[in-house]
């Protein structure tokens, strides 16, 4: 019997080795699951909430997409736009295929998720048998469109050099392997939701599993593809390089902002789950301080309001909030995203200067840097008054000891196995094109057409 207890544990707020198993039976009509609920409205309506936010997700993509273009040069918009729509479609099929049972198998969440154990899952392969269930297909959809976020982030890290077919067999390996296995440990059930510190490692929404992840992975790809032609100097100090429409970056970050509600508020999975406003709010707050911070902190510096760093800000600001907005206070998710702009704006320079690593639109520092913070502010602000998950501040120093631990072995698994998949790729098919396909853009070379044409007019 589906019950609300089991819809919200499932996932992210409470250990799933805690949950009860649930009947096993394959439901594909959905009508067992009704006839048996306590309350079939109740069932129906968080049925109907998880698919919304499941959309409100999908639809972040095209955010993505608009904010990368306008960051890039006009003569490779055409390429990261194809990358934006086709890596999604990549893993899909490697997450159906694979990832969903890496993840989730051994959870028992949901029908056909019975078999796997603390490292990895090893059942509900292709949704088949008894994962051809109508809440093991709402759990897949709603995770599906969070594995193809992780995959979209490290496009504007690699963007302006690296192959296509490259980029599309590193989306594949993603979510099949790199987000799936991590993704386990932290929301399946796996070791480190079982830690014996605090409630266990959380992350209610995904800044570790899904924004640190494709940060970190973001980073291996960017060192090792290398920087653009012409971004460093003989001296190594880095040239600005400007985006050719900043109407799509604003455009893309309102798309990602509205699309966050779904992210951190579907992670419930309960539309009966009154928590949500509180994480609506929470999420709102983190998003608005974090660019107000920004615009501020570059307006004392440059005596400029800059409007590009102050989009990054809102989204580094709800990366940070995403683990922590059901367990904090507003007044901490204020704090949040101040903090989360301030440490954008720093990693960004040390990101560029010191490590000389060149992300084009700042997916390393946003995701990757604010996703670890995520991690760390949800040990330190969480007040108990959710799922009993206490913080520092209320007086739970184990919480924080997890969320470290959540940390470390992120940055190692997702940054290590990142480097594994670029080597390989680099040394079987290339990952860098051409020196004059970059020179003249990526968009005809690899799709044969310009995203701007000019019209071309023809005289006698």
């Amino acid at each position: 019997m589906i019950s609300r207890k089991i819809l919200r544990i499932s996932m992210i707020t409470f250990s799933i080795a805690a949950v009860p198993i649930m009947a096993q039976a394959a439901d594909p009509t959905g009508n067992l699951t009704f006839q048996e609920s306590l309350d079939g409205l109740k069932v129906s309506i968080d049925f109907s909430w998880t698919l919304i936010s499941a959309a409100l997700v999908f639809f972040m993509q095209a955010g993505f997409a608009l904010l990368g273009a306008g960051l890039l040069r006009s003569k490779n918009a055409l390429n990261y736009l194809t990358k934006s729509y086709l890596d999604f479609s990549a893993a899909a099929l490697s997450f159906w295929a694979f990832g969903f049972a890496f993840m989730f198998g051994g959870s028992k969440i949901a029908p056909g998720l019975l078999e796997g154990n603390s490292w990895i899952g090893f059942s509900g392969f292709f949704l088949t048998g008894e994962a051809y269930d109508v809440t093991t297909a709402m759990i897949w959809i709603f995770q599906m469109v969070f594995a193809a976020t992780a995959a979209t982030i490290v496009a504007g890290a690699v963007a302006e050099r690296l192959k296509f077919q490259a980029y599309l067999i590193y989306s594949f390996i993603v979510c099949a392997i790199i987000y799936p296995v991590y993704g386990h440990w932290a929301w399946g059930g796996g070791w480190l939701s079982t830690l014996p510190f605090g409630s266990g490692a959380k992350d209610f929404a995904g800044s570790g599993v899904v924004h640190a992840v494709g940060g970190l992975v973001a980073l291996s790809g960017a060192w090792m593809v290398g920087p653009r032609t012409g971004k460093y100097t003989r001296y190594g100090t880095p040239n600005a390089i400007p985006g050719h429409n900043l109407s799509y970056v604003i455009a893309g970050t309102f798309i990602l902002f509205f699309g966050w509600f779904g992210f951190n508020g579907g992670s419930t999975l309960a539309g009966t789950d009154l928590r949500i406003s509180i994480i609506f709010v929470n999420t709102f707050l983190a998003g608005s301080v974090g660019a107000v911070t920004v615009i501020y902190l570059t307006y004392i510096q440059t005596g400029k309001a800059d409007i590009i760093l102050a989009c990054n800000g809102a989204l580094a600001g709800l990366v940070a909030i995403t683990a922590p907005c059901a367990y904090v206070p507003p007044w901490a998710a204020v704090i949040i995203g101040a903090l989360a702009g301030i440490i954008m704006r720093i990693s960004i320079w040390f990101v560029e200067y010191k490590l000389k690593v060149d992300d084009p639109v700042g997916a390393i520092s946003v995701h990757g840097t604010n996703g670890l913070f995520g991690l760390i502010a949800l040990g330190i602000f969480a007040d108990g008054t959710y799922g009993g998950v206490k913080g520092i501040i209320a007086g739970d120093w184990g919480q924080l000891i997890a969320q470290l631990v959540s940390c470390g072995t992120v940055i190692i698994w997702a940054f290590g196995t990142g480097c594994l998949t670029f080597l390989a790729l680099k040394h079987t098919l290339g990952i860098r094109v051409d020196i004059e396909e970059e020179f003249q853009g990526l968009d005809i070379p690899e799709h044969g057409i310009e995203c701007y044409p000019e019209e071309k007019l023809s005289f006698g």
